[in-house]
């Protein structure tokens, strides 16, 4: 007898996206556990170690999602792809979902999804077979040399993925204002400002 799917599950709750093109939707976020990349600045590293948190099964993970009224359920890390997600996403699909994936892009690409935001890592770098699929690239700004950092990976993904630079949130009071400056120079870029915490919501 074949053991149903599981995914180790750091968290799950339902509250308004932060960040990029959908900040302010509400949606359904699926956390889940194990990652290799290890930023710095990591407000959730807990979740790093996938054995500290308990696998849940698809039927589960898609009945708490039920739950809410909307229907956009939001899969992010950890590095969520570090598992194979093509199952997961299938089940979320069927049920009536819109997919939504918060991925470095180190690990290959599983799972069908109607928006990827890909968020690529000066820790690990995301494997250039993800970079074509972005529907957003958003840039963590950590310091000055991020900003041709971003660039570099500006220039790898589709003409139509949506590009956005994100103040780190420790260093907000610094790089908000570079960061704005920035994009007044650079207006092909936008300003993704980590909303949920300015109104303090997960």
């Amino acid at each position: 007898m074949n053991q149903p799917i599981t995914y180790p599950v750091m968290e799950m709750f339902y509250s308004l996206q932060g960040e990029g093109y959908h900040q302010g939707k509400a949606a359904f976020f699926i956390r889940l556990a194990g990652c290799d990349v290890g930023c710095v600045w990591c407000d959730v590293k807990d979740s790093w170690d996938a054995n500290k948190h308990p696998p849940l099964s698809i039927h589960d993970i898609v009945h708490a999602a039920s739950n809410h009224p909307s229907k956009i359920a939001i899969v992010t890390g950890g590095e969520p792809l570090l598992h194979n997600l093509d199952a997961l996403t299938t089940a979320l699909h069927e049920a009536g979902f819109q997919t939504h994936l918060e991925t470095s892009g180190s690990s290959p690409l599983t799972g069908s999804w109607d928006w990827i935001c890909l968020s690529p890592k000066k820790f690990k770098a995301p494997l250039s077979d993800c970079l074509p699929y972005a529907s957003e690239l958003k840039v963590v700004v950590f310091n000055h040399s991020d900003f041709d950092w971003a660039e570099s990976y500006a220039k790898q993904v589709s003409t139509h993925c949506k590009l956005y630079l994100q103040p780190e949130w420790d260093k907000a009071d610094t790089m908000t204002p570079l960061t704005i400056e920035y994009i007044k120079t650079n207006p092909n870029w936008e300003l993704s400002a980590q909303l949920h915490k300015y109104i303090q919501v997960p």
